[in-house]
């Protein structure tokens, strides 16, 4: 099978390896498509995570779509040739945490694509039959990769949920952003701003549903949005990008007893909180961790609307040029969003 293996950083190389049969209780599943992630670029870019560093190599990707290939012994439900969206978390289901229904933070949590375990950037994965969720008619191949990052921006409004015609800004308008503003308008927020520096993603921002978007090389984004805003402030921020003083913007636009989510993921390891402002209007701070459970309204979503996420996706390339694609969305080229490798 083709492997893409990020072998050293910013090197990715792609060779044959062997595959194995799937064990009792597993599917073996032969990918077909597979979007890249934010986190995937951090690995690409720092060789890690945060603290956790020096994890390569390691094979990348966990928005996969595929069909069934095989079923081990004792698999029931699924046949050779089914379309299915992959699950890339796999939990243990008896520690406190998935005992109290927050499987996310799973202590003995298994993740495809972190480090030992190997992601979806190769050609046939064995994984737990339940982790297989049927791939609707109505979505292709690539559209269905979707369903990871749309839990996420939905986990993300379940955390600090959204009021009818409250105000939300959003930092970063990559996939995780533009999914997040999507959400934010399908639940009724009111007016949302987007701040981002790459025009195209601006434009897409807009497409999707942002009611103004930023520049902030050309704008002061705090004194906009509180001029904007009467000097109140949104009721709700979203930090989808954490790069430079991100963070710290989202604390200071935020109104009195506002809410304030990052969803995006710093390259520091220690990133600095303003604690004074949030201790002085009460801001309450939530930090997300991938999703819990919002898989099935992700994939409503998607069945119901895909031609609302459809944009997202800019570019599909084949695995063969997964060094070109995360070239592309390092330095943002030629209005790179989401990108999606297939095989």
């Amino acid at each position: 099978m083709r492997i893409a293996e990020l072998h050293a950083t910013r090197q990715f190389r792609v060779f044959d390896g062997p595959t194995s049969d799937p064990g009792p209780g597993e599917v073996q599943v032969r990918v077909r498509s597979v979007g890249i992630c934010g986190s995937d670029l951090h690995y690409f870019e720092d060789g890690g995570i945060g603290s956790a560093k020096q994890c390569l190599p390691t094979v990348l990707g966990h928005e996969p779509t595929g069909e069934v290939a095989k079923t081990g012994a004792g698999v029931t439900g699924w046949s050779p040739g089914d379309r299915a969206m992959l699950e890339p978390a796999v939990y243990c289901y008896h520690c406190e945490f998935c005992r109290s229904g927050r499987h996310n933070v799973c202590s003995n949590i298994s993740f495809f694509s972190t480090p030992p375990e190997p992601g979806f950037f190769r050609e046939f994965v064995n994984m737990p039959a339940h982790n297989l969720v049927p791939l609707p008619t109505e979505l292709d191949w690539n559209t269905g990769t979707l369903f990871e990052p749309l839990a996420v921006a939905l986990h993300s409004l379940n955390l600090a949920p959204i009021t009818f015609g409250e105000t939300a800004a959003v930092f970063g308008t990559g996939p995780i952003g533009l999914l997040t503003i999507a959400t934010l308008k399908a639940s009724g927020a009111g007016r949302v701003w987007a701040i981002e520096p790459v025009a195209e993603r601006r434009e897409l921002a807009k497409l999707i549903g942002a009611d103004v978007v930023l520049d902030p090389r050309q704008v002061d984004v705090v004194h906009q949005i509180s001029v904007d805003t009467g000097r109140r402030g949104v009721d709700i921020a979203f930090d989808c990008a954490c790069k430079e003083n991100t963070i710290g913007q989202t604390i200071h636009i935020v109104r009195n007893a506002g809410r304030v989510v990052i969803t995006g993921i710093p390259s520091e390891i220690n990133t600095p909180v303003d604690m004074h402002e949030l201790r002085r209007k009460e801001a309450v701070l939530f930090n997300v961790r991938r999703s819990n459970h919002e898989t099935d309204a992700a994939v409503h979503m998607l069945r119901e609307q895909p031609k609302r996420f459809a944009p997202i996706i800019t570019h599909t390339l084949p695995i063969e040029s997964v060094q070109s694609a995360f070239e592309m969305l390092e330095y943002k080229q030629d209005g790179s969003a989401k990108i999606v490798l297939q095989f």
